[in-house]
């Protein structure tokens, strides 16, 4: 499946290079700080922990990843980690947030997602996004996984928040687990106050939807981060030459463990992602679980 990515990456390569010199320009990016890259660890370990069953999440007994938060309350648990990616949903009380986590899956199975016949760009559920904006278009295969536990989690988060009035809501994912969250985060937020904070930490995240989608993102979700890992294949997957564009906030981590907040939608800022690996060439599988500031995500670590 890697070498079909390489074909359809190879064969957009000549539209590339037609580029306007206007989309090429390069910028400035502005480099976190060890406090703000350290504030990253608590979402980092809640999308690890997403690949681990719900008998384990619903006891928080999932090893380190679990042991890392302690204290989290559990408040409904899911999947069965074929058919239905695991999720989970719970309280946790350092960050005065209900928190939400999507399994992943494997570099090699989330790139066959991203290249295989699912690819193809579909509207949103009509009923499950009546807000969305005419032409807003996502992945048909990440639609589909949304779709399958989208009711439990909203039950979830309703619950969780008339319990602790006053919580924010966050999303923590990784790899397809983000993909999944990201739907999520926009099919639960017209459904809650709109005084309720909200926030989206995904990591390895791949394309989503098509550039209006992007938009639309941007505006119903601005606490939204993205964070990309050297040189992973997965958040440069969909192509943009088959219509997926990334909505705005990518952090990337760049090969000296900087991190480096780039502007815009898809940037082509100089260290963002899509400078340092232009096409699935440059790329390299086994960054995709990290690290991140020295966490692994990708598996139950328990």
């Amino acid at each position: 499946m890697l070498a079909l990515l390489v074909a359809a990456a190879a064969a957009a390569l000549p539209a590339l290079a037609l580029a306007s010199p206007a989309a090429l320009l390069r910028r400035s990016v502005t480099p976190l700080s060890s406090d703000q890259i350290a504030s990253f660890k608590p979402f980092t370990f809640f999308a690890a922990a997403g690949y681990c069953p719900a008998a384990a999440t619903a006891t928080w007994s999932c090893g380190v990843n679990c042991d890392a938060l302690a204290g989290f309350e559990v408040t409904a648990t899911g999947g069965d980690g074929g058919s239905t990616q695991f999720w989970f949903v719970g309280f946790y009380s350092p960050l005065n947030s209900v928190v939400v986590s999507h399994q992943g899956t494997n570099t090699s199975n989330i790139i066959a997602i991203g290249t295989d016949g699912d690819f193809f760009l579909v509207p949103l559920n009509a009923t499950m996004f009546p807000t969305a904006p005419a032409g807003a278009m996502v992945h048909m295969g990440f639609r589909e996984a949304q779709e399958k536990a989208a009711a439990d989690v909203l039950a979830a988060v309703t619950s969780s928040l008339a319990a602790h009035p006053g919580a924010s809501v966050t999303f923590a994912s990784h790899s397809l687990g983000a993909a999944i969250g990201l739907l999520d985060a926009l099919f639960i937020r017209p459904l809650i106050p709109s005084s309720t904070p909200f926030k989206f930490v995904g990591y390895g995240l791949p394309r989503v939807g098509n550039p209006t989608f992007a938009d639309w993102v941007d505006s119903l979700l601005p606490d939204l981060t993205r964070v990309n890992n050297m040189q992973d294949p997965v958040p440069i997957i969909p192509g943009r030459f088959l219509g997926f564009g990334h909505p705005s906030g990518e952090v990337h981590i760049s090969s000296t463990s900087q991190w480096l907040a780039c502007s815009g939608q898809d940037s082509e800022e100089t260290g963002c992602i899509n400078d340092t690996e232009p096409t699935i060439f440059n790329s390299d599988e086994s960054n995709h679980d990290g690290p991140y500031d020295g966490i692994h995500v990708g598996g139950c670590d328990s």
